[in-house]
């Protein structure tokens, strides 16, 4: 425990107080009596070590003889890993984020602990694969009778795997009671404002058609990834994206939905240009030609033109740059002189609801979905017509996530930008999206109107990632709503 962190009060676990007690006491008990799970499994892990040696670490560290090989392939099969005597060789970024949180997972429950902390596992991972992860956790739970400590924003989650729940507001908690009491009869405004911020699975009224041609076309996109070969392995090449074709209009937003590893993120990526396509054509109203086909002279005026929001706002803002510096990239990049920026940039803070005083700040002193909004005034900076934001809310709790989309829908309405829009969370989908394509396995596998992909979808794999919505016809219908929290900066 860092010094300068104070602890006030009693934490007993099997009638000992934590609080206090010696580093060489605690020690024994983390790991061999308490477990954790962390958030970010890839942060978590040791980049440069294979997952089988850390969990063997585990059992070094706490005085378990060896061998240890058995034990580490039984554990990862018994998370339901492919071919564990192989895996365990493997390093981190070899494996999926679903794979790399089984691996955490088997770390923390290599000793049999009594209590497992499982610290928002399931926050970025898609909807398939935090189903199989909950299951897991509760299958672990029931076969070695443990207590398990879980923290999600996600009520979903709590509905499906809860059985009591603790709301907790500025470091308080504020209500606490069984999953079905809290759930739907909340007594305090705080939890209400929780539950009314949930997006609902209900479908978004029909957007009237457009005679106007595309604003932007993608036709036939392709994207192979080559591995390179081994000694004794041939070269493993991955189609990530399949022939992939959408239309987007001024002023629409077109969804793109499916698991981690679908090609929705390689895809978004070909789009702005950051990655390139093997072949395909992508064009966009007035320009002439295929925007994959230009060269970086051609390219340079058209990318003012097309703008990206980010997944993680905490990696995708420069921690060493202000906030002024960061929103006004682009427009210095093209020309315009700093007094003129300044006043652009202060506007932009204004529309996407922050203060013109956050421009001399730097990113550590906002919370997520500050942060998010800073992304958001970026990608505004260069006026564009069309913005791929790839995950936008995925990390944030749903009361920012639901401001965040009201941004995003506020700003359409008013400068009429076309939205492409990825996520793997159906519900915001719905909450968005006037057109969706589903994908899998990098080609789009059904696409339409989003009331009728969304309820009344024709492929069967569209109708498992609406089975595998955490807390599906669990959670209350209607929902009293209360005044938005205050998105407080982190302190």
């Amino acid at each position: 425990m860092p010094k300068s962190l104070k602890v006030e009060g009693t934490i007993r676990y099997d009638g000992q107080n934590l609080v206090g007690l010696a580093p060489g006491l605690h020690r024994r008990i983390r790991g061999s009596r308490i477990g954790m799970v962390f958030q970010e499994p890839m942060a978590a892990l040791n980049p440069v070590m294979k997952v089988g040696k850390q969990i063997e670490e585990v059992f070094r560290f706490h005085n378990v003889p060896g061998p240890y090989d058995d034990r580490i392939v039984a554990l990862l099969a018994s998370m339901g890993l492919p071919e564990p005597e192989l895996l365990r060789h493997a390093y981190p970024f070899r494996l999926s984020g679903g794979q790399r949180q089984r691996v955490m997972i088997a770390m923390a429950l290599a000793l049999d602990p009594d209590l497992l902390i499982a610290d928002e596992p399931t926050t970025a991972l898609d909807v398939t694969t935090q189903k199989q992860i909950l299951s897991l956790l509760k299958a672990a739970q029931d076969e070695r009778h443990m207590a398990i400590m879980l923290i999600t924003h996600d009520f979903g989650v709590v509905a499906d795997v809860g059985d009591e729940v603790a709301v907790m507001q500025e470091g308080r908690i504020v209500e606490r009671g069984s999953v079905r009491e809290v759930l739907h009869n909340p007594q305090h405004d705080y939890t209400r404002t929780l539950l009314a911020a949930v997006p609902d699975l209900s479908p978004r009224p029909a957007r009237a058609a457009s005679a106007a041609p595309p604003l932007l076309t993608a036709t036939d996109v392709t994207k192979t990834y080559k591995g390179r070969a081994g000694l004794f392995a041939p070269r493993r090449e991955v189609q990530a994206v399949k022939g992939v074709s959408l239309k987007l209009a001024r002023g629409e937003t077109v969804g793109i939905v499916g698991e981690s590893g679908s090609g929705k993120s390689t895809f978004a990526r070909i789009v702005v240009r950051l990655l390139k396509a093997d072949s395909g054509e992508v064009r966009l109203e007035g320009v002439p030609g295929n925007l994959l086909a230009l060269d970086h002279r051609q390219l340079a005026p058209v990318r003012r033109r097309v703008q990206m929001v980010f997944q993680d706002p905490f990696a995708s803002l420069n921690p060493r740059r202000t906030v002024f510096e960061i929103v006004a990239q682009g427009l210095l990049a093209h020309g315009v002189d700093r007094r003129t920026a300044r006043k652009r940039v202060d506007e932009l803070l204004d529309l996407v609801a922050l203060d013109p005083s956050a421009a001399e700040r730097y990113p550590n002193a906002f919370s997520g979905g500050q942060r998010q909004r800073i992304g958001i005034a970026r990608a505004l900076a260069l006026e564009p017509d069309v913005i791929v934001a790839d995950e936008p809310v995925s990390a944030l709790d749903v009361s920012i996530q639901a401001r965040v989309l009201e941004l995003f829908a506020s700003i359409q309405a008013r400068l009429g930008i076309g939205l492409l829009f990825i996520t793997h969370d159906l519900r915001v989908a719905a909450q968005i999206c006037d057109h969706v394509a589903v994908m899998r396995n990098g080609a789009v596998v059904e696409e339409g109107e989003s009331a009728q992909v969304l309820f009344d979808p024709a492929h069967e794999y569209t109708r498992l990632l609406i089975d595998s919505i955490p807390g599906l016809g669990k959670l209350p219908t209607k929902r009293a709503v209360a005044p938005a929290a205050t998105d407080a900066p982190e302190r």
